[in-house]
């Protein structure tokens, strides 16, 4: 898990902070198209005053969810933990075979550890979309499948969902962003799941 420079804040300081904005996904592969949309989108975040979290690779690569088995691994206990204090949760995916991963589904999957918490899975809470895959059918196909479980999970994902086609040239060498449109998108996904945690999320608190 990588934390963002004011995340124990948020657990510290009350409802009248900033908001706390959860990242989730990648791949196994580290430095990811999809890692690297998702820090981009998170950092933006941040510089708009909110608080992060990101989960992705190794933090994410949990033994198939089991409803009936209470064990968790240790990065089950803290992604869970993290979406249970999350205001707003952003997640990347790549597109497998034109589906969101298994390893970003199965993560996914323990969201169902808070389906008898006071706020029932993400209820009312913002759901950002970010989806990379080689092709734009499988981009916005799995695009349109992380928007039915944001509903399934009583989010509300945004008006703007970020679907890359990681076969044009969205990276530089270094791995740097240098594609104006993408990445004028991930700011505007940014800046939504802030306006909408600090409204829908702030009214959900009170």
């Amino acid at each position: 898990m990588t934390l963002g420079s004011t995340m124990v804040e948020h657990t510290a300081s009350g409802a009248d902070i900033q908001p706390f904005v959860v990242g989730l996904g990648g791949t196994l592969r580290a430095n990811s198209s999809t890692e690297r949309a998702l820090r981009h989108c998170l950092d933006e975040v941040e510089k708009r005053g909110g608080r992060t979290a990101l989960f992705s690779g190794p933090d994410i690569d949990l033994p198939m969810y089991n409803p009936h088995d209470p064990a968790r691994t240790p990065q089950a206990v803290a992604l869970v933990a993290a979406l249970r204090a999350a205001d707003a949760v952003i997640v990347g995916s790549p597109g497998y075979h034109g589906a969101i991963s298994g390893l970003v589904k199965n993560a996914l999957d323990y969201v169902e550890d808070m389906r008898a918490d006071p706020t029932v899975y993400l209820d009312n809470k913002p759901w950002g979309c970010i989806t990379c895959a080689y092709g734009w059918q499988a981009a916005v196909g799995t695009l349109g499948q992380l928007r039915g479980i944001g509903h399934a999970l009583r989010a509300w994902p945004t008006p703007i969902g970020v679907a890359i086609n990681s076969a044009d040239k969205i990276w530089d060498e270094a791995g740097a962003l240098t594609d104006p449109g993408v990445q004028g998108q991930l700011e505007l996904l940014a800046a939504q799941v802030l306006t909408t945690a600090k409204t829908i999320g702030g009214t959900a608190r009170e």
